[in-house]
């Protein structure tokens, strides 16, 4: 397996217009692999058709915490026996600007809205559990309760993935309990002094590679969309920092990828 692009949202309109063309454009820089997340339930179907009209994409099933409100668990199940559904999320807690969110989850208080979050999050713990599938997991200003659920569940787990590392140090306790640190374009911003500062003291055996396409675009197409081509600006920065060599990183992360996700 070359690298894979291990959070990346290419059921997104986006890429309706050039969706082979940005297949082959990663596959030429070395990106072999797609994982296609869940975000809004409204787009499962097209992911579920993606992945199961192209055999090196996968997605997962779940929903974003800031669509909680549409959580529907019997819908999110009904995807989870298809053999190209290989994660639960990316769901989590998504604590950022909650006054803006009130309306669109028909709440009258940032409590009431936090703990809404939290029972979808455990919820679809308890679905990862049960089908024994790794998570996908999305924090935004949340570390302290996100790590307070994670950990109460860890040791059930099948693992999982912090997607877009926040550089939060106290979530790399949940390493021991095969969690893994997804790293994308926030790598090469100008401003990302705590992530490059965070990222030696990741285990090696606990990095994945992501693009969060077509968000996040790496330095120096910012600005534009992003697409998993755009892997190598990632890995050129992480090999800068780690001072390690470009083929000792990539069969890392590829056993890394292939240890949680089960894809070959």
């Amino acid at each position: 397996m070359q690298l894979c692009d291990t959070h990346c949202h290419l059921d997104d309109a986006r890429y309706d217009a050039d969706f082979e063309e940005i297949l082959e454009r990663a596959e030429n820089a070395g990106i072999s692999h797609f994982i296609i997340p869940a975000a809004d339930p409204k787009d499962l179907q097209k992911a579920q058709n993606l992945a199961n009209t192209h055999t090196n994409v996968y997605f997962a099933s779940g929903v974003h915490p800031n669509l909680a409100y549409a959580y529907d668990e019997a819908y999110v199940q009904s995807f989870l026996n298809n053999p190209k559904c290989i994660a639960i999320g990316e769901c989590g807690l998504d604590y950022y600007n909650l006054e803006e969110k009130l309306e669109d989850f028909n709440l009258d208080s940032i409590l009431e809205l936090k703990e809404m979050q939290k029972r979808v999050f455990i919820a679809q713990i308890k679905l990862a559990i049960a089908f024994k599938k790794p998570l996908i997991v999305h924090i935004r200003d949340a570390s302290n309760d996100s790590l307070e659920i994670l950990q109460t569940y860890a040791k059930d787990l099948v693992g999982g993935v912090l997607h877009c590392f926040n550089a939060d140090s106290q979530l790399l306790k949940l390493a021991p309990f095969n969690f893994y640190y997804g790293i994308g374009g926030v790598l090469t911003f100008k401003n990302a002094r705590k992530l490059v500062e965070v990222l030696p003291k990741i285990p090696l055996e606990s990095l994945l590679l992501e693009t969060d396409a077509p968000y996040l675009t790496p330095h120096p197409h910012r600005g534009q969309r992003n697409e998993p081509s755009y892997i190598p600006l990632v890995l050129e920065k992480m090999q800068e920092i780690l001072q390690l060599p470009k083929e000792t990183l990539i069969a890392q992360i590829n056993a890394n990828t292939q240890r949680l996700f089960n894809i070959s």
